[in-house]
């Protein structure tokens, strides 16, 4: 991926915030992320379709969930970057994490599976 590419993809908010979270909590569903962000499952899902195209998010299906996470083929300066970004703004995603915080009836993974 070159750097133009990946910047392009986190200019949107929406696909920033929903890697952010998703760099934080290591893996979400689309469910999630919409209780999170208070955003519809057609936005969100059209938003994560993107960033899978601009291969920064790799997803797997568990029963009927599809979880997402962060690319672990992503190039090292990429993963630096979210890294560093979501370290510097928590409270960027202080209201998304305190949303997913108080959601109920989040999906549960399998252990083997992450």
């Amino acid at each position: 991926m070159n750097p133009v590419q990946f910047y392009k993809c986190l200019a949107d908010e929406t696909r920033l915030r929903c890697l952010m979270l998703i760099e934080s909590e290591e893996e979400l569903c689309v469910c999630e992320l919409t209780e999170a962000l208070n955003e519809s499952q057609p936005k969100i899902s059209r938003h994560l379709a993107q960033l899978r195209q601009c291969e920064l998010l790799l997803d797997r299906k568990q029963g009927q969930w599809v979880y997402y996470r962060i690319n672990p083929a992503l190039h090292d300066w990429a993963k630096s970057v979210l890294t560093l970004t979501s370290d510097a703004n928590k409270a960027f995603l202080k209201e998304n994490l305190a949303n997913l915080a108080r959601m109920g009836d989040r999906p549960n993974r399998a252990a083997s599976c992450c």
